[in-house]
């Protein structure tokens, strides 16, 4: 393998990066005043659309993407909008917790993996969830400095 075919971001390549995620003026993750993240592209470190505009640049590169929602975290889906009976919400709680619109639950899923919501609603019997993620029907941008490819 030449170095010019390791210096540039491969599927399971291993790589040392700065990297900014932003949604419209909110910065939600930034290595750049600190360490430079280290992942291997295809690992699930970062989401694969991400990835997918990692892949091809060369060492030493700095870019940045602008991504539609639909091509970043997907478009808001009503029908992730749920409701949750308190019995439920008792089920995955600790004994006497209270919750406020805005706080955020796991839930177990089926087959042993798990699933966060956000309440929006409280109610006397229930509360409303919105299990989207809490990014999707947003553009995003996301800056990249790759500062080296193994």
């Amino acid at each position: 393998m030449s170095n010019l075919s390791q210096s540039v971001v491969h599927p399971g390549a291993h790589l040392t990066l700065h990297y900014r995620l932003r949604a419209g003026e909110s910065e939600i993750v930034s290595t750049f005043d600190g360490t430079p993240a280290t992942l291997q592209v295809g690992s699930g470190q970062l989401a694969p659309f991400l990835e997918q505009c990692l892949l091809g640049l060369e060492e030493g590169t700095h870019r940045s993407f602008s991504l539609k929602p639909e091509e970043a975290f997907g478009e808001r889906n009503p029908a992730l909008l749920q409701r949750v009976t308190r019995d439920m919400l008792k089920q995955h709680s600790a004994d006497g917790e209270q919750y406020v619109v805005g706080d955020v639950v796991e839930f177990a899923a089926p087959g042993g993996g798990r699933f966060a919501g956000v309440i929006r609603e409280c109610g006397e019997n229930d509360a409303l969830f919105d299990f989207n993620h809490p990014l999707a029907g947003q553009a995003v941008d996301f800056e990249v400095k790759i500062i080296g490819v193994i």
